[in-house]
């Protein structure tokens, strides 16, 4: 039987100090320093389940210790064999990372590049090399800064200071940055040793366990774009070095091999027996192929399907450190075989979809795989791994959430499924048990029922839906077409639906649901019919809408179906206004309910041709006015593209003053109760503007550096999705409210509390590496001090309704000791000490700039005395019942109330 949680409104009730702004355009610049509201802060929520790792390792003779680098999120250390896991690069860098390897002989010393190596339509670019000789507690970069992503990096294995980096280059534009460069000094210099030509990267590395002067690399010819992907050309080869990389031989034509073109190669050599070699192939007579003469000739040896399926995806194999016959391909499952790669048995890690291993030299027992549920670690040569449960680097591309108390948080987690998380709860901190699956897939947009917070919409790739009544867990399909030939290319579907296509409700009519194809579709019966209301809203060009994957391996999981709807938004203020952007770079507006329609994209020369309009924001204070995030990243341009119109599209304003050039932009949201309050979610962190987007700075506290895929503004909450650190939330946005020049120009204010709610809830504080932080149980009070010295008097008072003191904190120590003297049973050091937390003043520690103080809503607890044993029995004392009640803050000599 469900418990019932009773919940009472502590009602806080204020005047707005905005509202004579909101009939008013702000056209001037404004900017507050952070100070002014530092004292909020992101909180992260989970969920604690992993998203991709691309790359890791473990350490030489230490059976705990091991790092593992995310697809978004950073850098992570265990020292309790998988046990918990910590981040290690925030603070320094974070985003997307490509490799990352340790010195066997300075295990202290490791090397990171940025850039992941499975490049998929999600995939996130780096700026570079890290290297830290403290095992991971400070980095410093040391260069590479163009090198976009990292497959390989290599160190020798006596020497920390010669590492080899195996640099991909742009995905999305030829580059001569690609090739496999060498330092000799720890990274102090760079030598490009190995070139191949500006369309072909190097795919992979590896140095003679035996003998480290021997390298064998390989070259890896390929392309994205917004509308496609191709793996294979005659750039695609293998090179054989006995120098150290100095001089190189391509081999690609020796005996044995396949016939070009050839995508991806994975290289691995026995550990046992250097002669023995192994090559994976993506060619159309491709598989797996060995060497027993040191790479002078090669037969293929495996062409299991199930080893080279999505060859670009995959491709890494290798070789155990104890028995020359055993090898490992990564692929959905990893195969592992015992007999020199002519047989595979099939295994999966508690994820599934492999990309690295990494296994100890000494004990082949002992590894740890990199897979799309992040890193587990088995001591047993994979018959049991750890658990992914323990890792917040979930990625999500959309966030919205319903109407219940708590609210929850939807998103779907690529590579896993969606979710829906409670934003707070009664218990300490945020845990599984407070969220649960819904409907839908790892790509979907989610749209809760208005009516009923039990029923949930949710999509998923090439155009599926689903409905899911959680009171009943019942799911049925809601597509708006039944025919999906998966497997084909885009250009043979009726209609085409984005990987991440858009649905979502109406905000003025709780019946009225939307999704986007390549036209927008309507239904009013939970999605048993659907009606289209426009024509083709895309720029349908032919050349982009083809079956991908290039010459050998052709892909098509929907993730490259282009020429879609990719945001749909209706007018709050007026029902018949739509707005639609889609993937090729047009924004299109119906002013009555789709009977027609009309195209307001951007002029060209502040929106290239196909920008993807990656999200529309309507104001909730002025109709006709509209707010676009677009990104063309996926053609090579990293600019940061905002746009603003206030009629309806007829003309637009660019606005990206004070974001930097390469921060290229995903979301942009108005608040909801400040005009020209906006936030922005770029690949590299937060940005908030005061007005109106003329002017931005970051606003990323204390958010670690990721992408921001999506924000959602909820009562006075910002909720954050990130794509690879999972949920982070603003609990209390009205310290941004109330700023004004009034404030900036205190020397002390005290910001008008939010609404705040009174649950039963044991939240302590604290932060864990297993779990998600909870909400405060209490009040949250922000108050701002200029400069605080040590001279200052600080005071902060809670009264009841009639004025009657409740909790008093301060930063007077003398006043405090007084108090503690007059409750203390003896002068007793530690008697003081005891008696200084039992009296009704509490010790206040604010400092310059912004601060918080949570007030438990509790009274003073009951007196002690001497002899008194209490069981089981925390002195505290009563909540305070649901009502007004007044905050004071006292700053030397002047005194405010809210």
């Amino acid at each position: 039987m469900k418990k019932a949680i009773l919940v009472s409104l502590l009602v806080l009730s204020f005047s707005d100090p905005l509202s004579a702004q909101k009939s008013k355009k702000i056209k001037q610049k404004i900017s507050y320093d952070s100070s002014l509201y530092n004292s909020i802060s992101y909180r992260l929520i989970g969920p604690f389940r992993g998203g991709r790792a691309g790359t890791v390792t473990g350490i030489l003779n230490d059976t705990r210790t091991y790092y593992m680098g995310t697809a978004g999120g950073g850098v992570w250390k265990t020292v309790d064999a998988g046990n918990t896991w910590k981040s290690i690069s925030d603070g320094f860098f974070g985003g997307s990372i490509g490799s990352i390897a340790a010195s066997e002989s300075d295990p202290n010393t490791l090397y990171v590049g940025e850039g992941e190596q499975t490049l998929r339509g999600n995939v996130s670019s780096g700026k570079g090399v890290w290297k830290s000789t403290d095992a991971g507690e400070t980095w410093k970069f040391i260069g590479l800064p163009n090198s976009e992503h990292i497959a390989r990096i290599r160190i020798h294995p006596k020497n920390p200071e010669i590492v080899y980096v195996a640099v991909i280059g742009n995905l999305w534009k030829s580059s001569e940055e690609r090739g496999l460069y060498k330092s000799t000094d720890g990274g102090e210099n760079w030598k490009k040793i190995l070139y191949v030509s500006e369309k072909a990267g190097i795919g992979d590395l590896i140095l003679d366990p035996n003998n480290p002067r021997i390298l064998y690399a390989s070259s890896w010819e390929m392309k994205r774009n917004g509308y496609r992907m191709d793996s294979g050309g005659n750039h695609s080869k293998i090179f054989r070095s006995s120098d150290g990389g100095m001089s190189w031989q391509d081999i690609s034509s020796f005996d044995g091999f396949p016939e070009t073109p050839w995508g991806i190669v994975g290289i691995a050599i026995s550990p046992k027996n250097s002669k023995r070699i192994w090559a994976m192939i993506e060619s159309k007579d491709g598989g797996l192929f060995r060497s027993d003469d040191g790479g002078n000739t090669w037969k293929k040896v495996n062409a299991d399907r199930a080893l080279r399926q999505r060859a670009w995806y995959y491709t890494r194999i290798y070789a155990d450190t104890q028995n020359e016959d055993k090898i490992y391909v990564m692929n959905v499952s990893y195969g592992v075989s015992n007999d020199g790669g002519k047989s595979f048995e099939l295994k999966n890690a508690p994820h599934g979809d492999h990309h690295d291993l990494w296994i100890d030299p000494k004990d082949n027992s002992r590894m740890i795989i990199a897979d799309d549920g992040g890193a587990q670690i088995s001591n047993d040569g994979g018959n049991n791994w750890t658990t992914y449960y323990n890792q917040p680097t979930a990625q999500f591309y959309r966030v919205t959430t319903d109407n219940a108390f708590p609210y929850k948080i939807y998103g779907a987690q690529q590579d896993n499924s969606t979710i829906r998380i409670k934003h707070r709860s009664e218990g300490r901190a945020i845990t599984e048990r407070d969220w649960e699956r819904t409907a839908g897939g790892e790509s979907a947009h989610l749209a809760p029922d208005p009516l009923n917070n039990q029923i949930v919409y949710g999509g998923t790739y090439k155009g599926y839906m689903m409905r899911m009544d959680h009171s009943t867990q019942q799911v049925r399909s809601v597509n708006i077409w039944p025919d999906n030939p998966a497997g084909s290319g885009a250009e043979i579907m009726k209609y085409r639906f984005n990987w991440n296509f858009p649905i979502l409700f109406s905000p003025n009519n709780p019946k009225k649901l939307y999704a986007g194809s390549n036209y927008l579709h309507v239904s009013t019966n939970g999605g048993q019919t659907w009606k289209t209301i426009s024509g083709d809203l895309t720029r349908n060009l032919p050349e982009t809408i083809k079956s991908s994957g290039g010459l050998i391996t052709q892909d098509n999981t929907g993730a490259e179906f282009y020429a879609n709807i990719f945001a749909i938004a209706e007018s709050e203020l007026d029902e018949n206004v739509i707005w639609v952007g889609t993937d090729d770079g047009l924004i299109h507006i119906t002013r009555d309910q789709g009977k027609s329609w009309k195209e307001i994209t951007p002029p060209r020369s502040m929106s290239p041709k196909l920008n993807m309009i990656n999200s529309i924001d309507l104001s909730p204070f002025q109709k006709g006015k509209a707010y676009v995030a677009a990104t063309s990243y996926k053609f090579g341009d990293y600019t940061p593209y905002l746009y603003k119109t206030e009629d309806y599209g007829a003309t637009w304003t660019l606005i990206t003053n004070g974001i930097d050039e390469n921060y290229y932009t995903r979301v942009l949201r108005a608040d909801k109760k400040r005009p020209g309050l906006l936030y922005a979610g770029t690949e590299w962190g937060m940005f908030l503007s005061f007005d109106d987007g003329n002017s931005w700075k970051s606003f990323q506290l204390n958010l670690p550096i990721t992408s921001i895929r999506d924000l959602h503004v909820k009562e006075n909450d910002l909720i954050v999705a990130t794509h690879g650190r999972s949920f982070w939330i603003i609990d209390d946005l009205t310290p941004l409210h109330q700023i004004s020049n009034q404030v900036a120009t205190s020397n002390a204010y005290l910001f008008q509390p939010d609404l705040s709610y009174r649950m039963q809830s044991g939240w302590s504080g604290s932060t864990s590496l297993l779990h998600g932080e909870n909400h405060p149980n209490g009040v949250l009070i922000n108050y701002y001090i200029k400069n605080v010295s040590k001279e200052d008097f600080i005071k902060i008072e809670i009264l009841d309704q009639k004025g009657a003191l409740i909790r008093s904190y301060t930063n007077n120590k003398q006043q405090l000791l007084t108090k503690a003297k007059e409750t203390a049973i003896s002068s007793n050091e530690n008697d003081l000490e005891y008696a200084l937390k039992e009296v009704d003043i509490k010790p206040l520690k604010p400092k310059s700039g912004g601060n918080r103080l949570i007030w438990d809503m509790r009274y003073p607890g009951f007196k002690t005395f001497e002899g008194m044993v209490l069981y089981s029995s925390p002195n505290v004392g009563p909540k305070a019942v649901p009502g007004t009640y007044q905050v004071k803050l006292t700053y030397n000599d002047q005194e405010m109330s809210q």
